[in-house]
């Protein structure tokens, strides 16, 4: 299965490092699950979720890693997207990477994000 991706600021990053897991943002804690992307959602996520904000980061996640936890649920114009019910493990993370702001006010994925 691809990687999934979970657009988070640096802080609350930092904040999962420490932990040892990634608990989710206050949105995720609410929902009771933690909200990912896949890679051809993850822009229209960044734009609708993130507009404007700085200091963020893409993590890319093994998605096989988390079992059955992860769900593929109806979501933005029922589309299906990774939720998880629980902890995410740093174990299944693959790569963190800046998502910082271009000159066009959006964000700038990695080069290699697919």
């Amino acid at each position: 299965m691809p990687p999934i991706y979970k657009i988070c600021p640096v802080s609350e990053w930092r904040v999962a490092e420490a932990a040892g897991a990634y608990r989710g943002s206050a949105v995720d804690l609410k929902d009771g699950f933690i909200h990912f992307s896949t890679a051809e959602q993850a822009r229209e996520t960044a734009a609708k979720h993130f507009a404007g904000l700085h200091d963020l980061v893409l993590v890319s996640v093994d998605a096989d890693a988390l079992g059955p936890a992860l769900k593929w649920e109806p979501s933005r114009g029922g589309a299906l997207f990774p939720h998880l019910y629980g902890d995410l493990p740093l174990t299944a993370v693959r790569s963190i990477a800046p998502l910082p702001l271009g000159p066009d006010g959006r964000h700038a994925f990695p080069h290699a994000f697919a």
